[in-house]
């Protein structure tokens, strides 16, 4: 055994930890769950809360993150799965680790507990910086938005899912801070102003795909009604099928493949005479890899 040491750690100059947190017991029936930045059990989730009360142990049950709310009731900011999974058991309390904080505040502990403890997709990670104000994520919310893009907050098959709607989290904030809001907006509408816009098409790969290659290319990119016309006459799904084959041939990424077509299609497409020279098949895929 060995004690608690610092040695070693820097002390930091200033600490600001908020009221000390309670520690009491409280009945299942009283805990709730909010649903803006709190993932719903699904997938692999059920399958943790079956494992965890199968296998039930106090010894290895922490204390669930909880805050009180209206109503007398406390939201769980985390422990959802260890909770539900005790009620499975057959118990009526848990522990709680009671804090006092507001929505945001709640969101913002969330986030910071589960997103370094425990996996969690990017779509549940941006839920809960929106709930909890985070600019970075009000700004993927508001591009997202302009384009008449759903942000899903967890994931959802193809077959389930609605025109517009994404699980590309990840992908829109990485090309919003690459490539800039005009040219993320304008990429996402051509999938969802066209004869694309289709259950799954708002894919990582093609999102990545269209903002390269409207990045190299700023004068389709500004072209307007131009521009969505020429995507309605584009198949972007079969575009896609071709894309993985090519990809796998060329030792590329797919989104580097589709890249490559969606630049030659415009280029039939769009190209006037005395228009902007389009970036080259090399320069596109230097884009998308880099």
């Amino acid at each position: 055994m060995r004690p608690i040491s610092t040695e070693g750690f820097d002390r930091p100059r200033s600490v600001s930890a908020g009221a000390a947190p309670m520690l009491q017991w409280i009945g299942i029936s009283d805990l709730v769950v909010d649903p803006s930045y709190q993932r719903p059990i699904v997938g692999r989730g059920r399958k943790n809360v079956d494992r965890i009360a199968k296998a039930f142990s106090w010894s290895c049950f922490a204390p669930v993150v909880v805050s009180p709310v209206e109503g007398g009731k406390f939201a769980v900011i985390d422990g959802q799965h260890r909770t539900t999974a005790a009620a499975l058991a057959g118990f009526d309390s848990v522990p709680c680790q009671v804090v006092v904080a507001a929505q945001h505040e709640q969101a913002a502990a969330f986030k910071a507990i589960n997103g370094v403890t425990t996996p969690i997709s990017r779509m549940a990670l941006h839920a809960a910086a929106l709930v909890a104000g985070e600019t970075w994520a009000q700004k993927v919310a508001e591009v997202s938005e302009c384009a008449d893009v759903e942000l899903l907050r967890y994931p959802l098959p193809v077959d389930k899912q609605r025109p517009g709607q994404t699980m590309a989290v990840g992908a829109i904030t990485q090309c919003l801070k690459r490539y800039g809001s005009d040219t993320v907006i304008t990429a996402l509408q051509c999938v969802t102003q066209t004869a694309n816009n289709k259950p799954g098409m708002l894919s990582a790969q093609v999102i990545k795909a269209l903002c390269s290659v409207l990045h190299e290319n700023q004068a389709w990119r500004d072209a307007g009604l131009v521009l969505l016309e020429g995507f309605d006459r584009i198949d972007l799904g079969k575009m896609q099928a071709v894309a993985s084959t090519r990809a796998t041939a060329l030792g590329i990424s797919r989104a580097q493949a589709l890249a490559e077509q969606l630049q030659g299609e415009l280029a039939k497409r769009l190209m006037r005479p005395n228009a902007p020279e389009a970036a080259t098949p090399a320069k596109t895929r230097q884009a998308v890899a880099a």
